[in-house]
């Protein structure tokens, strides 16, 4: 599979003419239950579940544009949706939902000649859910 039309929202903002690169990641916590009667092997239980979304974006300072959606976002738990495709969601094309918190945002990096891009990361708050209606 190769990505091309990769679709974002975030706050019910589709951002995909400034997206660059989204990524979903979620993890478990393993928590060390290894006792005595693990005979040396170390024995591990799930624990808390986090996640993050990942985020590059062209930056764009006019109004209505990206700054604009996103800096008064700052600080703020936003729902979002990422799938692989900007058509509809189905088996093929899962959407993967929650909130995040809008924990920073890096308005303007580069060096000179370069695109102006901005890298973010950003922490999930609560569940994050797969579908495929």
């Amino acid at each position: 599979m190769v990505l091309l039309a990769e679709y974002l929202s975030i706050n019910a903002n589709v951002l995909n003419e400034f997206t660059k690169k989204a990524e979903i990641a979620v993890e478990v916590e393993d928590k060390d239950v290894t006792t005595f009667a693990s005979l040396g092997w170390k024995e591990v239980l799930g624990g808390l579940k986090s996640g993050e979304l990942g985020c590059e974006f062209l930056q764009d300072f006019a109004a209505t544009k990206l700054d604009a959606i996103m800096w008064p976002l700052l600080g703020t738990v936003v729902p979002f949706e990422v799938r692989a495709d900007q058509s509809a969601v189905g088996a093929n094309n899962p959407k993967y939902t929650g909130n995040i918190l809008i924990k920073s945002w890096n308005p303007l990096s580069g060096s000179v000649g370069d695109e102006a891009t901005v890298s973010v990361t950003f922490p999930t708050s609560g569940a994050v859910t797969r579908a495929t209606v």
